[in-house]
């Protein structure tokens, strides 16, 4: 369950309150509908540099109506081609395959007087390979309320990845053996059953805080919980230095509870990201930017995240 937004990954995903746009499909849907009118996102991730695993995201969020947003995520992983070897050909045959992670979202978001804001998301999860797959449907919900005397305090609560059972499936778990029996002399098929997984449910609770420096600088700070269904929890913080809408810079830590280095998963440790958002027409409100996050990680060379968003 790996996050494809730079803006959000500069925090570590522990922005739950604060996020909006069409990457809030990832981690609380509800700030989707904090969009101006149409967003189109772009994402590129290598996972664990050096080690040939990439990551990319399209996103679409759509003003409808008078408060609410519809959008759309597609994340699609990119492993590289691995040797196809069997029992007979334990060296590699020649032949190669390429497993395929595929994610589709969609969702959608009301915002309710600028203060409270709600929202759902579908999703079908799919993981193959030549010849067995898995797939899931699942369901994200989200909330995020604004408050203080210049919107300055948000708090946010999202439910992720609540769904069916994952169970892979097909002739890469068929064998051929003896027939048991005297009568027929050919092998026959037997087909084995392959543990069902549940999907990695998550719950967040963040807030956030903004100070306002002058007419458009803003200094803000994220603090998040993260409750893992299935493994350690999390906590952590963040902190963004924006100049109004053209540059932000921001970084965070995130801890996980009862671990050791041994034991520790990737989603921990340090983060740091910046947005460069470009005007394409200053009365239009037509935006482009460039996003951009690293976050460290004790194997290979870190986490590595580029976007490009595009605000209509």
């Amino acid at each position: 369950d790996l996050n494809p937004w730079a803006r959000s990954a500069g925090f570590h995903t522990m922005n739950t309150a604060s996020i909006t746009g069409t990457e809030a499909i990832f981690l609380n849907v509800a700030g989707l509908s904090r969009i101006n009118k149409t967003q189109i996102q772009l994402g590129h991730t290598r996972y664990l540099s050096g080690a040939d695993i990439n990551v990319n995201a399209f996103g679409f969020g759509q003003r409808i109506g008078k408060g609410g947003a519809f959008g759309i995520n597609l994340v699609a992983f990119d492993l590289g081609d691995f040797d196809y070897t069997t029992e007979d050909t334990p060296e590699g045959s020649g032949a190669t395959f390429s497993p395929a992670f595929f994610n589709m979202a969609i969702s959608y978001s009301h915002l309710f007087a600028n203060k409270v804001s709600v929202g759902v998301t579908a999703k079908f999860v799919n993981e193959s390979i030549s010849n067995a797959r898995a797939s899931a449907f699942g369901l994200d919900a989200g909330v995020q309320y604004v408050t203080g005397e210049k919107d300055n305090f948000k708090f946010g609560i999202s439910l992720r990845n609540v769904g069916t059972k994952m169970q892979f499936r097909g002739e890469g778990l068929s064998k051929p053996l003896p027939n048991p029996g005297p009568t027929f002399p050919y092998n026959n098929t037997y087909y084995e059953r392959s543990s069902a997984f549940e999907l990695p449910s998550q719950l967040n609770i963040g807030m956030s805080y903004d100070w306002l420096l002058g007419s458009t600088s803003r200094l803000s700070m994220v603090l998040n919980f993260t409750s893992n269904a299935f493994s350690r929890d999390q906590v952590g913080g963040g902190l963004e230095f924006s100049v109004g809408q053209n540059f932000a810079i921001r970084t965070g830590y995130k801890y996980e509870f009862d671990t050791n280095e041994v034991e520790a998963t990737l989603d921990n440790g340090l983060s740091a990201g910046l947005s460069i958002s470009i005007p394409v027409k200053k009365e239009s409100g037509t935006r482009v930017a460039l996003d951009y996050a690293f976050r460290a990680t004790d194997i290979y060379n870190g986490i590595h995240n580029i976007g490009l968003r595009l605000d209509l």
